[in-house]
C-alpha cells in the first residue's frame, strides 16, 4: 500500500502551486542560518549576546507595556516567570499617581497651583543648591549645626543615644521620589541656623559678584516671612500625605492597606484644614521670636509690592489663611477626590479577590463576578 504524505491531507497555500517547475527552481531558498553575509558571500560571525543585568524588583507590571517572555534571554525566562508569580496580579495604578515622573509628583504639582507655593519650591531649590554648591560650603554648613547640637545637648534640650543627633545635611527637593520633598523641608528647618549662616557669609565674602548676588537673593528669600510660613505649612501637609505616597510606591502593593490610607488621609487633611491654622500660627510666632523675625500685623491690609490699585482689600491674616493655607489644602483634597473617587476605591477593593498571597486567601467569586460585570464587561462578553 502506498504511504501518504502530510501534503495529501493539507495542501500548502503558497505561490508554489501556481508556478511551473522551472520557475520554482529559480526561487532562492534562504539559508537555515540567519547570519548576515560578508562581501565574499560567507556568513559573518554573530556577535555574542551577553546576559543583561536584570532588576527583578523593577519589572514592568502593566500588561500592555511589559515585554513578552520570549523577548528575554532563554536562561532568564524561568527567573522572570517566578518574579511575576511572586509579585501577584498587577494592581490598577492611576496614571501619574503618585508620580508623573520622578520630579513632578502629583500632589506636589497640585499644591504648586497656588502661586506662592510654586514660588516657594523654586526658592527652596535655589537655597539648597547654593548652600551645597561645593564641598567647602558643605563643611561650612556642618560646623554651625555641630555647634548647635552640642549646645542643645549640654543644656539637656536634646536626648542622647546611639544614632541620635546626627549632624545631617540639606536635601535637594524632588531628586528621586516623593519623600525627598518632605525630607528637603524638614532638613532645612532642622538646619535653619546653619543655612542662614552660610548664606550670610556667602553674600559678603564669595569670590565673585554673581555668587555674592545669588547668595544675597537666596538669603533675602530665606529670611522672608512668607517663605518661612510656607516652609512650616508644607511640613504639615507633606507629613500627612507621606504615608499614602510611600505605600503606593511599594511593590507589591497591599491594596486594602492603600484603601484604608486613602480614607484616613482624607480625614487628616480635612482636620488640618479645620483645626490646623491656630497651631500653625502659634508655631510661626514662636519661630519668629527665636530667630528675631518681624511677625506681621495680621489685621493690617495686605498689599502686594507697591501697588495701590488692589482689586480687593484683604487683611494679612486673610492672605495667609485663605489664599495660601486653605487654598493649598484644598488642592490636596481635590486631587485625592478626583483620583480616588468611589469607583476607583470599589475597583481597588474588588481586585483584592485576585491576590495570590497566602494561596488566594482573599479569593471571592462574588467579588470577581462584580468586577467582571461592572468594570470589564466588554472583555468577557
Amino acid at each position: 500500500m502506498k504511504s501518504k504524505t502530510i501534503d495529501s491531507f493539507f495542501k500548502k497555500k503558497s505561490t508554489e502551486a501556481t508556478q511551473s517547475p522551472s520557475e520554482a527552481s529559480q526561487i532562492e531558498v534562504p539559508p537555515l542560518s540567519f547570519a548576515p553575509l560578508n562581501s565574499n558571500g560567507h556568513p559573518s560571525k554573530i556577535p555574542r549576546v551577553e546576559d543583561e543585568a536584570l532588576d527583578l524588583s523593577n519589572l514592568e507590571r502593566e500588561l500592555g507595556l511589559r515585554k513578552q517572555i520570549y523577548e528575554y534571554l532563554v536562561n532568564m525566562r524561568d527567573e522572570i516567570r517566578r518574579a511575576y508569580i511572586k509579585a501577584g496580579p498587577y494592581p490598577p495604578i492611576l496614571s501619574e499617581y503618585p508620580t508623573s515622573n520622578s520630579k513632578k509628583l502629583a500632589l506636589v504639582v497640585a499644591a504648586r497651583q497656588v502661586v506662592e507655593v510654586h514660588q516657594f519650591f523654586k526658592d527652596l531649590s535655589d537655597i539648597v543648591n547654593i548652600a551645597l554648591a561645593s564641598s567647602k560650603r558643605y563643611d561650612e554648613l556642618q560646623k554651625p549645626q555641630a555647634i548647635k547640637i552640642t549646645r542643645l545637648v549640654s543644656i539637656n534640650e536634646l536626648a542622647t543615644g546611639i544614632g541620635m543627633n546626627q549632624i545631617g545635611t540639606l536635601q535637594r527637593p524632588g531628586e528621586t521620589r516623593w519623600s525627598s520633598y518632605l525630607n528637603s523641608v524638614t532638613s532645612l528647618l532642622k538646619m535653619y541656623n546653619a543655612t542662614s549662616t552660610v548664606l550670610e557669609n556667602l553674600k559678603n565674602i564669595a569670590s565673585n559678584y554673581y555668587q555674592r548676588g545669588d547668595a544675597y537673593n537666596a538669603y533675602n528669600r530665606f529670611r522672608y516671612f512668607e517663605f518661612t510660613f510656607i516652609l512650616h505649612m508644607m511640613k504639615e501637609v507633606l507629613g500627612v500625605t507621606d504615608n499614602l505616597c510611600q505605600a503606593l510606591q511599594r511593590r507589591p502593593q497591599d491594596i486594602l492597606n492603600a484603601k484604608s490610607l486613602v480614607l484616613t488621609m482624607k480625614d487628616l487633611i480635612q482636620k488640618l484644614r479645620d483645626d490646623g491654622w491656630n497651631e500653625l500660627l502659634k508655631n510661626m510666632i514662636s519661630f519668629c521670636e527665636t530667630w528675631e523675625f518681624d511677625f506681621p500685623d495680621m489685621n493690617a491690609q495686605y498689599i502686594v509690592g507697591r501697588s495701590r490699585n488692589n482689586k480687593k482689600a484683604v487683611t494679612v491674616e486673610h492672605h495667609y489663611r485663605v489664599d495660601i493655607f486653605f487654598a493649598t489644602i484644598d488642592t490636596q483634597l481635590q486631587e485625592l477626590k478626583s483620583r480616588f473617587n468611589e469607583h476607583v476605591v470599589e475597583l481597588l477593593t474588588l481586585t483584592t479577590a485576585l491576590d495570590l498571597k497566602e494561596f488566594f486567601k482573599l479569593f471571592d467569586i462574588d467579588k470577581i463576578c462584580i468586577l467582571v460585570n461592572k468594570f470589564y464587561l466588554e472583555d468577557f462578553s
